[in-house]
């Protein structure tokens, strides 16, 4: 399997505004988010200065009355700050999965949106990682990461502000080391982030290979390959890089943070000593009371702070999966729609072709189409012949828009193509191709997918114009059969078939069929040929020809050579010119087949 070689280092950190501005459809419950905090955190750092009140005052003067009530305070805090943390974790949480959910969404969108180029040179596996695997390690970032943050922070700030106001040189004694753990968690987080990025890159060609292999037709082609054990293996080999990266990330700066968590430990034995001196060198004397509410203080400052740094890291280390996420969403569709729209409320289905040229890459040195010049009548069909790589299916794709021309225009009755909104031309463009793609949900759903308000009488009578009913009629589960991954319960006749009853179910009045029986044997290719004719009645109809019996009825017949117009007229015409398209059929003539052959 091939894999990604781009550069390890991974983009530029996602910029912190842009992150931020993800948050600011939910401010008022973040607003509400903060005012919990605060409160939990102004609440919980009076609990030691009741303690110090009980030592100091309450047990020493044994003031019963006094010693409940404080008592009672302590427990009061501990049920106040339960609950504001409960309400808060709610409140966080929802507004990080809607803001997963706008993610993916938008993610989704932008993608729906892009142009076919853009999925033909990118593997699938990588697009579903973005979605899954970036958005889903963002989970914790996005739904607790930021009320970490603020909790954490409003914390330490009240703790320490708690602190100085006991005793001020115990507190300055606590925070000698702070800015070596702010060095600390800053040298991890750079390091962390760079292994996230090249794990996200790595689970991204683990989603490609299995989206590859283990797909129905990775399978069969593995297993009659014989390539079975080497996939495992490949499997196997793209995996133990992952466990490589998963170990090093969940290891990077353990070491170093483990470090401060015993520093932090260790300092209520410092604070003690530091106290002791005090007295010792005349200082002042530190009462017991104090003395305990100053230690309680600072080893609830030991969690949030060792939180706070680690949340410092985990942000550091989220920036690299957002800016995945952001380069996805700043793709820049090659295909939009205009401003001011048009909208054909019915259309006629005159599709013509004026000065059309088309490259695949602006360097080429020769286009793919060059200089084409077609009138297809409203109702007409026409149909589109030559050898391999002449530019048939290439014409054929930008009447839906699937690509844009580079230069002349497509004009759908004298509309150009470029100028309408999406809907109009989606309703007025049905295209059936060789590569039939059904979902794997039942033949209905599959059907209704071309119109969902479509009901029980219209399927049937889509699949009776489509000469699949009876067929489907005696499955078991009739029209509620599940057709399998891309349809592989279904032969390759009858996943056509459904492919047209879907067309039909649409109206479309134009109708691109591409090669849309060249895969199928004789008997099979006559059946889908009577629904394919039932289908094209009254429609205009751009056929990509494989077979003589596909064409020969066409009411104008192209010959591409290299990207150009070589020959036009009807079947008769073109035999009596003798060019090309009489060399085509002579060729199959030659080789003993009938008039079921194929031209190209």
């Amino acid at each position: 399997m091939p894999r990604d070689t781009r550069d390890p280092s991974g983009p530029p950190p996602a910029p912190v505004r842009r992150i931020l501005r993800l948050f600011r459809p939910y401010r008022g419950r973040l607003a509400v988010v903060g005012v919990l905090v605060g409160a939990s955190s102004l609440v919980s750092v009076a609990s030691p200065f009741l303690l110090r009140e009980i030592l100091d005052t309450a047990i020493p003067q044994q003031r019963t009355g006094l010693l409940s009530l404080l008592a009672l305070g302590m427990i009061l805090i501990a049920v106040t700050t339960s609950v504001f943390g409960v309400l808060q974790t709610l409140i966080s949480t929802t507004v990080g999965q809607r803001v997963m959910h706008d993610l993916r969404t938008a993610v989704y969108a932008k993608l729906q949106r892009m142009p076919l180029a853009f999925f033909t040179r990118t593997r699938t596996g990588e697009v579903q990682s973005r979605i899954a695997n970036d958005i889903g390690s963002m989970q914790a970032t996005v739904t607790s990461t930021a009320t970490s943050l603020v909790s954490n922070l409003t914390s330490v700030v009240a703790t320490l502000a708690a602190m100085l106001a006991l005793e001020w040189r115990l507190t300055l004694v606590s925070l000698v080391l702070l800015p070596f753990f702010v060095w600390i968690s800053r040298r991890v987080g750079r390091e962390r982030k760079a292994i996230t990025t090249q794990r996200q890159k790595q689970m991204a060609a683990m989603s490609a290979v299995v989206t590859e292999s283990l797909s129905v037709s990775g399978i069969l082609l593995g297993r009659t390959m014989g390539r079975s054990d080497s996939l495992t293996r490949d499997f196997g080999d793209e995996s133990e890089r992952l466990v490589d990266l998963e170990i090093r990330s969940s290891m990077a700066g353990r070491w170093r943070m483990s470090t401060i968590g015993i520093i932090m430990a260790a300092i209520p034995a410092l604070l003690y000593w530091s106290a002791g001196v005090l007295v010792q060198f005349g200082g002042p004397t530190v009462s017991l009371g104090t003395l305990v509410a100053f230690v309680t203080l600072q080893q609830g400052l030991l969690r949030p702070a060792v939180s706070l740094l680690s949340t410092g890291v985990e942000m550091q280390t989220s920036l690299a999966l957002f800016q995945r996420i952001f380069e996805y969403l700043d793709l820049t569709p090659d295909i939009t729609e205009p401003q001011q729209p048009v909208r054909l409320t019915e259309a006629r289905g005159e599709v013509r072709f004026e000065g059309v040229t088309f490259a695949y890459d602006t360097d080429a040195t020769a286009p793919t189409l060059d200089a084409i010049e077609l009138a297809v009548p409203a109702g007409s069909s026409l149909a589109v012949v030559g050898t391999t790589g002449s530019g048939k299916s290439t014409l054929s794709y930008l009447v839906p828009r699937l690509y844009d021309v580079t230069g002349g225009r497509v004009t759908l009755d004298g509309v150009d193509v470029r100028d309408l909104d999406f809907a109009s031309l989606a309703r007025a463009v049905g295209v059936v191709s060789q590569e039939t793609y059904l979902f794997h949900a039942s033949v209905a759903d599959n059907l209704r997918f071309a119109k969902p308000e479509a009901t029980d009488a219209q399927l049937r009578a889509a699949a009776e114009a489509a000469q699949i009913h009876d067929h489907i009629a005696a499955l078991p589960d009739g029209y509620d059969t599940l057709v399998g991954e891309r349809g592989y319960r279904f032969s390759g006749g009858e996943k056509q078939r459904l492919a047209l009853a879907r067309t039909i179910l649409r109206d479309p009045p134009v109708l691109i069929l591409d090669e849309a029986t060249s895969a199928l044997d004789t008997r099979t290719e006559r059946a889908v040929q009577e629904a394919i004719d039932a289908l094209a009645t009254g429609r205009t109809t751009l056929t990509i020809a494989h077979r003589l019996s596909t064409i020969r009825d066409a009411d104008q017949i192209v010959v591409l050579s290299g990207g150009r117009i070589a020959e036009r007229g009807t079947h008769h015409e073109l035999l009596a010119l003798d060019g090309r398209y009489a060399a085509l059929v002579r060729r199959d003539a030659h080789a003993g087949v009938t008039e079921g052959s194929t031209l190209a």
